[in-house]
């Protein structure tokens, strides 16, 4: 039984204005949670939510440390922040790959996650008290897809330095997850689905999960964070001993049957 209600907390989520993001931020407002969200377009709140919200390029270090500072201002302080902004595209063979848009993904998959994560790893320094860290991952860091060699080569990087971070900041009060949510029904999901196979040979199995229904909700996956990574903070935090054993960091959300 947590010791401190879920309605006390403050949550980030980037990446908040649709997908995964906005429907995360359904579930935690759903939970009485106070919301700091952005993304490029500025997020809807929730109805009913107790939310800032506001426009914000995650690959711009002093934009991210602002929006922050302003929820702390308002809020108090951050107890979640949940690295969600992602890029899919270009699908495709690397070498066909428009350097442009090569160069987007891995600003906003792997710089995005990087500011926010620093971002918020000296908040938590900054004051007493637990704080967790959910970057986004993705089966394509550990499986190798033809037509996604920058996709999950960014979501790859991201868990090295979730994995790095978690070293780091343990003794700080900060733990830190990389979270792969499994298959989510998203614009991401629709854009996969239409790739040509010769861009994409394994887009059969994604397209057959969308004609069997076989998806995680948002509400699902957040149901995972706030059940298996927050509650353990909520109620069993204590300052993390540097010279302990190391914690989990790699977590995939089970599916939902």
């Amino acid at each position: 039984m947590a010791v401190v209600s879920r309605r006390s907390l403050v949550a980030v989520v980037t990446g908040a204005s649709r997908g995964l993001g906005a429907g995360k931020a359904e579930a935690l407002a759903a939970e009485g949670v106070r919301l700091g969200l952005c993304a490029r377009t500025r997020p809807d709140p929730p109805s009913g939510a107790e939310a800032f919200t506001q426009s914000v390029d995650v690959t711009d270090a002093d934009g991210v440390d602002g929006f922050a500072a302003e929820v702390v201002r308002r809020f108090g302080r951050i107890d979640l922040w949940v690295n969600n902004a992602g890029l899919l595209a270009p699908i495709g063979p690397l070498a066909d790959a428009d350097p442009a848009d090569l160069r987007a993904n891995v600003e906003v998959n792997v710089l995005g996650v990087v500011h926010g994560t620093a971002t918020f790893a000296r908040h938590v320094r900054s004051r007493p008290g637990f704080g967790v860290l959910v970057n986004l991952s993705s089966g394509a860091a550990t499986r190798p897809y033809e037509g996604w060699a920058v996709y999950g080569g960014s979501k790859a990087a991201v868990e090295m330095i979730t994995e790095v971070v978690a070293r780091e900041e343990r003794a700080h009060g900060l733990t830190a997850y990389a979270v792969s949510p499994g298959l989510v029904d998203t614009d991401m999901q629709a854009l996969i689905r239409s790739t040509p196979m010769g861009e994409f040979p394994a887009v059969e199995r994604f397209q057959r999960a969308h004609r069997e229904g076989d998806f995680n909700a948002p509400a699902w996956v957040t149901r995972y964070v706030l059940e298996e990574l927050i509650d353990p903070a909520l109620s069993d935090h204590v300052r993390p001993d540097p010279g302990g054993e190391e914690p989990s960091v790699r977590r995939r959300v089970p599916d939902r049957r």
